[in-house]
């Protein structure tokens, strides 16, 4: 199979890239490839390549950013997506596009199902869930949409690599301790979205590694396993401190654990691993 991977320099682009094999070849194009905002620029690109699938791996994750810069996540997470939407329709291909958990308000306090209604808080969250829109509307049988959340990965900024050069320099830490999620590393989702696509797997699903945390609970495993595999030298003290006492442009669900029983049926041949044993092997390989 051909799949082309729109994004080129992000985690999960990135990810993708070191996936290809004897089954598959993996091309993935950023801005100077393909013009995601010209259905004709996506259309005659996709052709060029022979495409048989494409994974959308491009977005607009600027969360707090994107609250004054409206326009730009909209054209990106929705007014693009709807672009490839049409793309794949017009061309029989079958498109798996990434969504994230902010599609949700935070409020139900127990995993979020895949057809829970989405209520966003902010505009990343909204502009996101107008593309997941975009593409139940135009593509709905040959579709995969994969929801995740607190992606990091050895490639890029991510919150990992963040708390890593903070411990090292800073001489104590304070970290969110009230917003509950799930760390996901990137390898992991590169692999779901992989299958979905060479499988051609439609809906909904969610897709994190396995286990609950908060953003306190993600920063002292990250200093723990860092220093024991020498990353880091020393520990320094990190503080648990409430949201309200660090306030952020765009609000944050306080509980986004989303459901995974779709995943644990579909993507079978892929299981879930807790996200600790996933962040050693991220730290292993940096």
């Amino acid at each position: 199979m051909n799949i082309i991977v729109i994004g080129h320099n992000g985690q999960l682009a990135w990810e993708l890239a070191q996936l290809t094999n004897k089954n598959n070849t993996i091309t993935c194009l950023g801005r100077n490839n393909i013009d995601v905002f010209c259905l004709e620029s996506i259309a005659s690109t996709l052709k060029k390549h022979n495409a048989h699938a494409v994974i959308n791996a491009c977005a607009y994750t600027a969360v707090d950013q994107a609250e004054t810069d409206e326009k730009n996540a909209y054209q990106l997470n929705s007014d693009a997506v709807q672009n490839l939407a049409q793309a794949c329709k017009d061309l029989s291909l079958h498109l798996v596009h990434v969504s994230t958990d902010f599609v949700f308000n935070g409020d139900k306090g127990s995993p979020y199902l895949t057809d829970d209604p989405i209520e966003p808080l902010g505009i990343y969250g909204a502009s996101k869930a107008q593309g997941e829109l975009a593409i139940r509307n135009t593509l709905p049988q040959q579709s995969c949409i994969i929801r995740t959340s607190w992606v990091y990965s050895t490639h890029g900024n991510n919150f990992v690599k963040t708390m890593l050069k903070l411990m090292a320099d800073k001489p104590e830490l304070g970290v969110i301790s009230d917003q509950i999620g799930s760390p996901t590393y990137a390898k992991s989702l590169a692999k779901i979205c992989l299958l979905a696509a060479e499988k051609k797997i439609c809906g909904i699903h969610h897709w994190t590694d396995a286990g609950v945390a908060s953003w306190y609970d993600f920063a002292v495993a990250i200093q723990e396993i860092a220093i024991d595999k020498g990353i880091l030298s020393r520990p320094i003290p990190i503080k648990p401190i409430r949201t309200i006492d660090y306030p952020t442009p765009a609000a944050r669900p306080s509980y986004s654990v989303l459901d995974k029983t779709s995943c644990n049926t579909v993507f079978a041949d892929l299981p879930l691993i807790h996200w600790r044993t996933q962040l050693s092997k991220m730290m292993a390989e940096l």
